[in-house]
């Protein structure tokens, strides 16, 4: 398996694109019923399927009607905190409080100054 994140964008553009047409194919539907249930143009399908996906609301259709919507799922999920991180966390943020200067300026200053 190739490492994703030595690919260039575009290729990996063009092997999400290659992976919509082969579930296309394997579920046996044509682009232009494809396009016509994801409400999108037959154009945009081909482009997809190239791997020029310009639209992020079209893919998420074409996805959504291939019913491949879940390879997203990772991304929606609200991460969970074990009580253990929950509690490092809290207690990270105790041990770095905001520091104040404590020293005043003169009242000549004050005084001059607009602010």
């Amino acid at each position: 398996m190739e490492d994703i994140y030595m690919l260039p964008d575009s290729a990996i553009l063009t092997k999400i694109g290659e992976k919509l047409k082969a579930v296309r194919l394997r579920q046996n539907i044509t682009q232009q019923s494809l396009a016509e249930a994801a409400n999108v143009s037959l154009s945009t399908i081909k482009k997809i399927e190239k791997g020029e996906i310009r639209s992020f609301d079209a893919f998420l259709r074409v996805l959504r009607t291939l019913g491949k919507l879940d390879a997203l799922q990772q991304l929606v999920e609200e991460e969970q905190l074990s009580p253990n991180e929950y509690y490092n966390m809290v207690q990270a943020a105790k041990t770095h409080q905001r520091k104040r200067a404590v020293g005043k300026m003169n009242n000549a200053k004050e005084e001059a100054s607009p602010w």
